[in-house]
């Protein structure tokens, strides 16, 4: 029995070393599909990293040529701003000039008007610049009517060249 007894002990611990070795295959075998699984993880990952950092550099290119395109616009714009402020100043110097103009013509008209009331000269306000006389002479006081006015009345300049160049 005592053989019996030692071939079975040796039979089971072959078939525990069997065991043993089965289990080893297995947790190798695991570990194998574990860091191969990893491994694949790890690079998906990497790969996810790589396509999020190159849709963020894609990003920042559009950002940047937006933010150009912005500063080009601003820029054009503060262009034509200042022009027209330019264009402005023109206007309202002309304006001024043109206000100085007036009045002085309505200070000569109010001379006229007052001259010619004491002479028997009648200013015809229907027809502008037109005179009717009352008497033939064109000669009042001393001040020939007809050639001042004509004087008065010439094509001057409105406004002189250098406020015409920008």
């Amino acid at each position: 029995m005592a053989s019996s007894s030692g071939t079975s002990s040796g039979s089971s611990f072959l078939q525990n070393s069997g065991s043993e070795e089965d289990l080893q295959q297995l947790m190798d075998q695991r570990k194998r599909k574990r860091m191969i699984s990893n491994r694949e993880s790890a690079r998906r990952s990497r790969m996810r990293k790589q396509k999020h950092l190159d849709d963020l550099t894609g990003q920042v290119t559009n950002l940047r040529k937006e933010n150009n395109q912005i500063l080009a616009s601003m820029n054009v714009t503060t262009q034509h701003y200042l022009n027209v402020e330019a264009e402005n100043s023109i206007l309202r110097a002309q304006l001024s000039e043109l206000s100085r103009r007036l009045e002085s013509l309505n200070e000569i008209i109010a001379v006229l008007d007052a001259n010619n009331n004491c002479n028997g000269l009648v200013m015809d306000h229907n027809e502008p610049y037109s005179f009717n006389f009352a008497q033939n002479d064109t000669m009042l006081d001393g001040f020939n009517v007809t050639n001042s006015w004509n004087y008065l009345s010439a094509n001057h300049p409105i406004m002189t060249a250098d406020v015409l160049q920008y």
